[in-house]
């Protein structure tokens, strides 16, 4: 019976999933029989689509793994907190997932901010986090911990996938409009890094604070510079505003666009006028230069599709591998210990059940490596599927675009409690 209410509240979406929903309240004897799993994530505010989408691949995981039997004949249960993309209410909703639902283990996060609060407060509470969404480097330098584990690409991997070919296609006056908190900081130091190597001069770098709504003061900047192409570094909310704003003042006409990664949730919010530009792409969901033709991730993709009418997105594939290799872990040691659980994922390779390839956590900073992808934009999709918007797929490798060892060596040190 438990296994039947589960189920049903997963597939009803965010709502069901609040922490604290009857379906989630452990009932007297049950702990040893469940495995609870708790995940920060914006749910409202500029990053809440993004949000949904890690938990709906979240919950298709969980179903998965509930489906086989469990992790060690134990069922899996997903608690939920709305993090709101603020550092604050993040950490004390992690406090509250460990301390009161007996939660093993922590994931989640969109906002670089909430991802290294909610890293200190989970290696304070000696649980396991593994990082969704958020970018910052830091979080596999200085901030690195034992205890912390991430998903997504790095600021520096998503700069310096796509600064070359912004030289190439585009020019070398490059203008940035960036979010100011941990995660654009990333996005900055990491282009202009990447400009320092080709001979590009970054003319501009306009800093916006995060729930930014109006753009024009920033646009009217960009129209004078005439940059030789606008890289748009703000997402989520941020990011379709900025677009609709630049696509009104005729700024997408004339002067190229482009950006760190395209999430296609704020793609698909635009008038097709503001589809424009290249973009990196961690991953997607059609075609093979990304799937290849891997059984797995062609069922994931027609799976979500049919549950919530769209197809998955890369925020969803997030969510998805992070539970997958966290519950790996689990069952590979038969243990929720996070000791033992950290030992088992650092340095790990798989076979991805959903893009083409293999892929490892570097046992150096606890950052999966796996490739990503720098593509077009196209605007109307295909024929037969209005969502199909990207093209001219180009691969990068992680080893081509990852702070390399020996620098890692030299900001993050890990140590294990004894």
């Amino acid at each position: 019976m438990r296994r039947k209410v589960f189920i049903a509240s997963a597939a009803a979406g965010a709502s069901a999933l609040a922490f604290g929903a009857p379906a989630f309240i452990p009932q007297r004897g049950e702990a040893a029989e469940q495995i609870r799993i708790g995940m920060t994530n914006p749910l409202t505010g500029t990053y809440a689509s993004l949000g949904q989408s890690q938990m709906r691949g979240a919950q298709m995981a969980v179903e998965a793994w509930n489906k086989r039997g469990g992790v060690t004949g134990q069922e899996v249960t997903l608690l939920s907190e709305d993090d709101a993309a603020d550092p604050g209410v993040a950490v004390e909703k992690a406090r509250k997932l460990v301390n009161q639902g007996k939660a093993t283990a922590l994931i989640g996060t969109v906002s670089s901010a909430t991802t290294l609060s909610v890293s200190a407060a989970a290696n304070a509470l000696g649980t396991v986090f593994i990082d969704m969404g958020g970018s910052a480097d830091s979080m596999s330098g200085k901030d690195c911990k034992w205890s912390s584990f991430r998903t997504c690409k790095t600021a520096y991997q998503l700069t310096h996938a796509t600064g070359f070919t912004f030289q190439k296609k585009f020019g070398k006056r490059w203008y940035m409009i960036t979010p100011d908190y941990a995660f654009g900081h990333g996005l900055a130091a990491g282009y202009a890094a990447v400009a320092e190597k080709v001979g590009a001069t970054i003319i501009g770098n306009d800093l916006t604070p995060l729930g930014t709504t109006e753009f024009s003061s920033y646009l009217l900047k960009v129209q004078a510079a005439k940059p030789d192409v606008l890289i748009v570094n703000v997402s989520g909310n941020d990011f379709v505003n900025c677009m609709k704003q630049a696509e009104t003042y005729g700024i997408l006409k004339t002067t190229p666009v482009g950006g760190p990664l395209m999430e296609l949730e704020g793609l698909w919010a635009l008038p097709q006028s503001a589809r424009v530009g290249y973009w990196g792409v961690e991953w997607y969901f059609a075609g093979d230069a990304v799937l290849g033709k891997k059984r797995s991730a062609l069922d994931f993709v027609h799976q979500y599709r049919e549950r919530h009418g769209t197809p998955p997105t890369a925020r969803s594939c997030f969510g998805y591998i992070t539970v997958d290799r966290l519950l790996a872990a689990m069952s590979a040691t038969k243990s929720t210990d996070a000791v033992k659980v950290a030992r088992a994922l650092e340095g790990s390779e798989f076979d991805s059940p959903l893009w083409s390839g293999k892929a490892h956590i570097r046992k150096e900073d606890h950052q999966m490596m796996w490739p990503m992808w720098v593509a077009k934009v196209r605007p109307r999709g295909v024929p037969g599927d209005k969502y199909d918007t990207f093209e001219e797929f180009v691969r990068v490798d992680a080893e081509q675009i990852t702070v390399p060892v020996s620098e890692v060596n030299k900001t993050c040190s890990m140590a294990y409690p004894s």
